[in-house]
């Protein structure tokens, strides 16, 4: 038998001699093997297109490997036999259709396996808004400062029946209306959906039903979240009539607690920057700059006071950026902590949706409600969640990496943030990370972005998005195509190397202290599936638009003269499921910037 298995083999290796020489092999059919010899790779029927040996010479170009004149005659020699079976799975009578709810059968799981887990120690309640507060006692005249209030006095004032839901909801709603022409960040206004929810809440309230601390509070979704009747576009030109028939788990949640869906908010399309098909979502900081994205909606409704909160999503940077340029507080929980069911999936082993408000509270009130598996996204894990620590911040060590704070991106505000530290009573630890090329686990991404959107790819609904630059998607997920097999495994195995060397710094400190958009730890936070809070921690002088995109020649950035005051924001990365001690860090800190009270002019 293994004999006339390698006889076979022999047959295959000069049918690609054969070809090697330029003679036609089309139509040859393998000769039988002999009853009871195994299976062999390279022994399927010919199938697919022929390719010579001048397609490997250039494809080598591709992937990075030189091949010798005979290794590439043999390869081209067999291909047909040999790959072409691989791709059944989309072409042939066998294809087999993958949808949205088809997910890989690997899950990337943060605590990682044969690693001694450590647990932070717990610490005593969370100290918020004082109930003292005049803020608290009753709500203020304005509209407008109602519509900026924190989550704990909007909930406190539903609660006490000083203010209805229905009032607060058409506050938003006329806002939303009012400013939307200027910052295009709704791409569905739900004004008779929210008005239902909200005369429901106050109906319950009245009569001692009161679902907690959320209950009746406005929000909107980025329109990657799925919302039963309502459409939910993704941004994208191809899906601007998509109307789910589910909602999607966290619409669930919000919804059980009483919140109000007052709109849906924009995205850059597919989850990339802040261009969707309705335009481009701008700053409300500075009307001639873009919002940052992909949760560009989010960042820009919370910063104008247009909902209460907003949940945004992160593969790498989606809530950390626009939660910068906009000046709000983004939280982006740990990988596995908040279920993705029903949200569009961009990549499985890196998306995460996230909570984007006004306040460091605001952000943990939410994501504690929206928390917990659902039985339905396998990379959900129920973890429970701690006495969220007090403001003693005395002990706490916050590491940071000199370099990075010393080189741009950082900035005297990042540098003045290390100084609050110390002077809160923390200790400032410096730490380091092996010098590695961070950006090569982006393999995995593209690979997973690219399998996500295969089929607007091949069939060119790609070529509907408003953007079609080199570094949008449509060329990324084209170029991807073309990512060798063999570097994603070695980027995955990569991926758990970085994450052993993260978990080793991570044993040394309780929080890091790292530069917003710095892109060593916006890569490999994302990757590993750690927490990071981004607050506003002062300001800074732009003369210059900033943008998502690559310098283009034929599009200039806009000139600023003088140059434009805008907000500045850091941010804390946690450990593996411990949001608490990253938000109580997070309030220490947002009561000693004390900026985060001030609004953009005009709205």
């Amino acid at each position: 038998m293994a004999r006339s298995r390698r006889e076979f083999l022999r047959g295959v290796a000069a049918g690609a001699a054969v070809m090697a020489a330029g003679v036609e092999a089309e139509g040859q059919v393998p000769s039988a093997p002999t009853p009871g010899a195994p299976p062999a790779f390279g022994t399927a029927a010919s199938a697919g297109p022929k390719v010579g040996v001048e397609t490997f010479v250039e494809a080598e170009k591709l992937v990075q490997v030189k091949l010798s004149p005979a290794e590439r005659a043999e390869a081209a020699g067999n291909w047909q036999s040999s790959m072409a079976a691989l791709f059944e799975r989309r072409v042939g009578p066998r294809k087999v259709e993958l949808g949205e709810r088809d997910v890989p059968g690997t899950v990337w799981e943060p605590v990682l396996r044969g690693s001694a887990r450590v647990d932070p120690p717990a610490r005593g309640p969370f100290r918020g808004e004082s109930p003292d507060s005049p803020l608290w006692q009753a709500p203020p005249l304005s509209d407008e400062d109602i519509a900026f209030a924190s989550l704990p006095a909007l909930g406190e004032w539903i609660f006490k029946r000083r203010l209805t839901s229905e009032r607060l909801t058409r506050i938003y709603l006329a806002r939303l209306k009012r400013f939307d022409p200027q910052l295009r960040c709704v791409i569905t206004l739900c004004e008779e959906h929210a008005l239902e929810q909200a005369r429901a809440a106050d109906a319950e309230t009245a009569v001692g039903n009161y679902r907690g601390p959320l209950h009746g509070i406005p929000w909107g979704a980025k329109d990657l979240l799925d919302t039963k009747g309502i459409r939910t576009t993704w941004g994208a030109e191809f899906y601007r009539e998509r109307v789910p028939v589910e909602d999607a788990t966290v619409t669930k949640r919000l919804n059980e607690a009483g919140a109000v869906l007052v709109a849906k908010l924009s995205l850059g399309a597919l989850a990339l920057n802040d261009i969707w098909f309705g335009g481009q979502t701008m700053n409300p900081w500075n009307l001639d700059e873009g919002a940052s994205g992909s949760s560009a909606g989010p960042g820009a409704a919370v910063a104008a006071g247009l909902v209460g909160f907003a949940i945004g999503s992160e593969t790498q940077g989606s809530i950390i950026s626009p939660s910068m340029r906009c000046g709000v507080t983004g939280l982006r929980p740990t990988f596995g902590r908040v279920p993705r069911t029903g949200a569009m999936a961009l990549s499985w082993s890196c998306d995460k949706l996230g909570v984007m408000a006004r306040g460091v509270e605001d952000t943990l009130m939410v994501a504690q409600v929206i928390a917990g598996a659902d039985g339905r996204d396998l990379a959900c894990v129920d973890r429970g969640w701690r006495e969220r620590g007090d403001l003693g911040m005395s002990g706490l060590r916050v590491g940071y990496v000199e370099k990075w704070m010393k080189e741009a991106p950082a900035t005297e505000v990042d540098r003045h943030a290390l100084d609050v530290v110390k002077g809160l009573g923390m200790t400032a630890v410096p730490v380091e990370f092996p010098d590695w090329p961070y950006d090569s686990l982006n393999v995995i991404l593209f690979a997973e972005s690219a399998a996500a959107f295969e089929e607007m790819t091949l069939d060119g609904r790609l070529n509907q998005l408003k953007v079609q630059t080199p570094d949008a998607w449509p060329n990324t997920f084209r170029q991807s195509r073309f990512l060798s097999a063999v570097d994603l495994v070695q980027a995955d195995r990569f991926r758990r190397k970085v994450a052993e060397a993260v978990a080793k710094v991570m044993e040394t400190v309780d929080v890091l202290l790292v530069p917003s958009l710095r892109d060593e730890p916006m890569v490999m936070f994302n990757f590993t599936g750690h927490p990071s809070l981004t607050l506003r921690a002062g300001f800074v002088e732009v003369s210059e638009e900033r943008s998502d995109w690559a310098p283009n020649p034929q599009k200039p950035l806009k000139k600023f003269s003088p140059a434009r005051r805008v907000p500045h924001g850091v941010t804390l990365v946690g450990r593996l499921f411990d949001e608490e001690t990253l938000c109580s860090v997070g309030r220490g800190l947002e009561r000693a910037f004390a900026v985060a009270e001030e609004r953009p002019k005009g709205f």
